[in-house]
């Protein structure tokens, strides 16, 4: 398979992982299960924390948060002597979403739809997904990962 073609899968599976109900962190950390070589059930968990911009604050969006948590458990070695090496490799990722999507802060990225506060996620129903950026976001979130990683 051409990495065009990866990267369009990458980013079909996160969508729909999203919109089947997983957080942002959570559809762009599934989509690259395989290449993670760490089950569904630990992905789940290491996302957990990070949908809506790091608990629903609204800070990095959670999407862009799982692409750098990919960026270490595809390409870092974990040592300091690669520190500078895989930094740059995120913060590659992160012009890439400012280009791509104009921010990687979550209330920026969500301009203009109002914020509930709180800890409790959103109902979802169809007007929600109408509404939101955030299954195109963890669609170009998780294509930009593909083309990086």
């Amino acid at each position: 398979m051409d990495i065009e073609e990866t990267v369009r899968i990458k980013g079909e599976q996160a969508e729909n992982n999203f919109r089947n109900g997983k957080s942002c962190a959570q559809a762009v950390l599934l989509a690259f299960k395989e290449e993670s070589g760490l089950d569904e059930q630990t992905l789940l968990k290491l996302g957990a924390p990070f949908g809506g911009g790091m608990g629903r604050m609204r800070h990095v969006c959670g999407a862009v948060a799982a692409a750098f948590m990919l960026s270490g458990i595809i390409k870092s070695d974990g040592s300091k002597e690669n520190r500078e090496r895989d930094y740059e490799l995120v913060r590659s990722m992160a012009q890439d979403c400012i280009e791509e999507n104009g921010s990687i802060i979550c209330a920026e990225l969500l301009k203009g739809i109002k914020y509930t506060g709180g800890a409790k996620p959103e109902y979802r129903d169809e007007e929600y997904y109408k509404r939101r950026p955030c299954p195109a976001l963890c669609r170009s979130v998780a294509q930009i990962a593909a083309r990086r990683l």
